[in-house]
């Protein structure tokens, strides 16, 4: 009888001759237990997410069903020592997945997608070995946290992948129960606030606190094989934005008039009429078929363009430089140590409400949004949009704008030519670009490398021509001698002006005073410019624009706890508030013979239309996410879809933040607070709400469905 009931059983193992050690209930809730180990201990060293909200429960539920999916894939399995390999495979490959995410949460304080970070590890391998050492030696404890579900597994694997495997009836409870925490979370995370960041505003740093890593990944494979899912927009477009009419004004005025530089103390007449160029949205909306560009058209059609103003082409046939600067901030400015930098920000146009958000690309983002004048985005979790936007129409650069024009547009970076992509996305945008290994040649090989020394192995070439033969310039440079680590160690800048910066503040920590002292070289770059300009008596004739690519982040220790940043500021934020991304737009001219005052808040997607406006260029305003800033139809306390507007980027998964003539919202905390002497309707936040979704969801498809190239230009 017992030998007949054994034959029934047929055990799918028996080849091995060895009887199955150690419970099944070990072997079933091994791998969920590891998963959720991994997503906890992520989730309890990242000290700007919660850890007791409901985005717990939605990882919980994925990491169980992640977990059984994986048991039971090994479970299946016939061959039980390829199983262990493959479960320890997929174990240790995923220690190094939390690593290095934890990695870049505490040096970037951002989560990327795996994409990206495979795209990015040649570079960072090869630029920033020492770096990348010092992170890992910082990551030490949680490392060795992170080992602790391998080296179990290694002791125990015997026991999680049994001889015998699970019976065919508890393999079928597995998989329902699976289903069931899979449909658990999935209906908390697909409803709801949070659904954006599930969808069409998926991101890996959006994700990964809502959702967690393994989820973040599987939406990240499953939007690269089958595409980002469209937003909803018709959302965005407000039932009533109707282009406003023009030319009122707001409640104060965006600077002085008097002191226009150009031929007189005032401009006679003023140019009015918008900034437009000859495009019929509307007729182009109803002449398309694909229903994404159609909405595209249609929301262009209700933007209501920016009107020209008293400094509209104040600086025509004249010459530009812009910069990005690399990790610079209004406090690297200082009166002593930074001479050039405080001139510029203080005798030509000054800024009071400048902001550069942290868009959480890193560089190449706050890069985009100074040389595009759009909003840079995440597409798809690891595209970003500078990347992709290499492959699109971009005719409305500056660099394609100004070259129309007859201008020379020369653009330079003093780091590795390749970084970024940075040679294939500057190339489209119609730069002649040269970099470190190809074209550009700096003695030396420290880190970083001096922009002093950039500066005067360019400047002569596009100054000389133009005083010889007459050639206009708009020349670009991104820096980089202001990059982090901000140590005496680990920047050869800061080095290099050590003794003064610790001389005038010996109290400041390391950090703070590194800062400064890098930021020193990018003075003296600027020194260098603004002396040639003059000795070639050129200075009257060129505007010198210049921007941060995003805040000194790097000067937060996430790991300890520590925010060196608040230190060097004198005052305490966090993440996420609208103060920690105020900074100064450097917009400077030798005819300026008086300081512009500019209250108007401001940020780097305004540049590009408001530089083409002081240059008299023709342009068309609406197809920029940001404004040209002195342009003044509009009231403050009132909504319209061409006013003031700063738009943060959501780099903590809380919601956009942005500043308005009007006021703050905080998106951090939820609040609006108006303005002194400011009353909004009871429908003016929900109405910005949406104009800010609006802005960031169409440049993301300007970029994704390559919608320039769907706009005829005007001959």
């Amino acid at each position: 009888m017992n030998r007949s009931r054994k034959g029934r059983r047929a055990a799918p193992y028996r080849h091995t001759g060895r009887r199955a050690v150690g419970s099944p209930l070990l072997s079933i809730l091994f791998f969920p237990a590891a998963i959720l180990y991994h997503e906890m201990l992520l989730r309890a060293f990242d000290r700007n997410t919660g850890f007791f909200e409901l985005a717990l429960l939605r990882t919980l539920l994925f990491s169980l069903a992640a977990g059984l999916l994986l048991f039971l894939i090994l479970d299946l399995l016939p061959w039980r020592r390829a199983a262990r390999i493959a479960g320890g495979a997929v174990l240790g490959l995923g220690t190094v997945l939390f690593c290095v995410e934890r990695g870049c949460r505490a040096t970037f304080n951002l989560y990327y997608g795996l994409g990206f970070m495979g795209g990015m590890a040649g570079d960072v391998a090869g630029d920033f070995a020492s770096t990348v050492a010092q992170v890992v030696l910082g990551l030490i404890p949680f490392i060795l946290l992170s080992l602790v579900p391998l080296a179990a597994y290694v002791l125990l694997r015997q026991m999680v992948i049994r001889e015998d495997g699970q019976e065919n009836a508890a393999r079928i409870i597995l998989a329902v129960a699976m289903v069931i925490f899979q449909l658990a979370g999935w209906a908390l995370s697909a409803f709801g606030a949070q659904a954006r960041y599930y969808t069409y505003e998926y991101t890996a740093n959006a994700a990964i606190p809502h959702f967690g890593v393994v989820t973040s990944l599987r939406l990240e494979l499953k939007y690269a094989l089958l595409g980002v899912p469209d937003p909803p927009l018709e959302e965005f477009i407000d039932p009533v934005d109707t282009p406003a009419p023009t030319g009122t004004g707001s409640a104060e005025p965006t600077a002085d008039p008097s002191n226009h530089p150009s031929a007189g103390p005032v401009q006679n007449p003023i140019p009015t009429g918008p900034n437009t160029l000859d495009i019929d949205f509307a007729a182009l909306a109803e002449g398309e078929t694909d229903q994404t560009i159609q909405s595209i058209h249609q929301y262009m059609a209700s933007v209501t363009p920016s009107e020209k103003n008293q400094y509209t082409g104040m600086f025509k046939g004249k010459n530009l430089i812009l910069l990005t600067a690399e990790g610079f901030s209004p406090y690297a400015i200082d009166q002593e140590l930074t001479p050039t930098l405080y001139k510029l920000t203080h005798e030509g146009f000054v800024f009071h409400n400048f902001y550069q958000p942290d868009w959480t690309l890193s560089t190449t983002g706050g890069e985009f949004s100074v040389t595009t004048g759009l909003i840079p985005n995440w597409l798809g979790g690891s595209d970003a949009s500078p990347l992709v936007s290499a492959q699109r129409a971009m005719p409305f650069t500056l660099a394609k704008l100004f070259a129309a024009q007859g201008y020379a547009v020369p653009a330079w970076h003093n780091h590795t030519y390749t970084y970024y992509g940075r040679d294939k996305y500057l190339g489209n945008y119609g730069y002649d670009y040269k970099g470190i290994g190809n074209g550009l040649e700096l003695p030396g090989s420290a880190w970083p490398r001096s922009d002093l020394e950039m500066m005067e192995a360019t400047a002569d070439s596009y100054i000389n021509a133009y005083v010889n033969d007459g050639t206009p310039f708009h020349a670009y440079y991104m820096t980089v001698s202001g990059h982090g680590l901000y140590s005496w160690g680990g920047n050869a800048m800061s080095r290099k002006h050590q003794a003064a910066v610790q001389a005038k503040y010996p109290d400041l920590s390391e950090t703070c005073q590194a800062y400064l002292a890098c930021n020193m070289e990018l003075d003296l770059a600027l020194e260098y410019l603004v002396d040639r300009l003059e000795a070639a008596g050129i200075a009257d004739d060129t505007l010198i624009v210049m921007a941060a690519d995003h805040y000194p982040y790097l000067m937060v220790d996430e790991k300890a706890g520590v925010d060196y940043y608040n230190e060097l500021r004198g005052f305490t934020d966090r993440e996420g508030d609208t103060s920690r991304y105020k900074n100064t737009l450097l917009m400077w001219s030798g005819a300026i013979e008086t300081p512009i005052e500019v209250d108007t808040p401001c940020y780097t997607a305004d540049i590009v239309p408001t530089v083409c406006n002081l240059f008299g260029l023709d342009y068309d305003s609406r197809l920029y996410s940001g404004r040209d800033i002195f342009a003044e139809n509009y009231e403050a306390d009132q909504y319209s879809n061409c006013m003031p507007l700063v738009v943060f980027a959501n780099n903590v998964g809380r919601g956009n933040s942005w500043i308005t003539a009007a006021g703050t919202y905080e998106a951090n905390t939820g609040t609006f607070t108006p303005n002194p002497g400011i009353t909004v309707g009871d429908e003016y936040v929900s109405r910005v709400h949406r104009l800010v979704a609006a802005k960031v969801n169409y440049s993301k498809l300007i970029i994704q469905k390559d919608y320039y190239a769907h706009v005829p230009l005007p001959e």
